[in-house]
C-alpha cells in the first residue's frame, strides 16, 4: 500500500471559485487575510495558502469564514457555484 505523500491535492474548480468569492468580499470590505483568519479561528498562513489555491478549504472553514464575513452560507455557496462558468 502506498503511503500518502503529504501533498495536498490541487484545488479544483469549485475550490477556486470559493476562494475567489472570499477574496472579492475581502476586497470589497477591505478585510485583510490576518483579520479574516483571526475572526474565523484560522491561522493567517493556513488561510493564505487556501486563498492562493495551494490547498482547498474544508466545509468547516467555509462555514467559519461566512460567519466571520456576515455572509449567508447557502447564498455564498450559490454565488460561488454560479461564478464557475465565468
Amino acid at each position: 500500500m502506498a503511503m500518502p505523500s503529504g501533498r495536498q491535492p490541487e484545488a479544483g474548480q469549485l475550490a477556486r471559485a470559493i476562494s475567489a468569492k472570499v477574496q472579492m468580499i475581502m476586497d470589497d470590505e477591505r478585510i485583510s487575510v490576518s483579520r479574516l483568519a483571526a475572526a474565523a479561528g484560522l491561522s493567517r498562513n493556513y488561510l493564505g495558502k487556501r486563498l492562493r489555491n495551494e490547498a482547498s478549504l474544508t466545509l468547516n472553514d467555509i462555514e467559519a469564514i461566512c460567519k466571520a464575513l456576515g455572509e449567508n452560507l447557502p447564498s455564498f455557496l450559490a454565488g460561488a457555484i454560479g461564478s464557475m462558468g465565468e
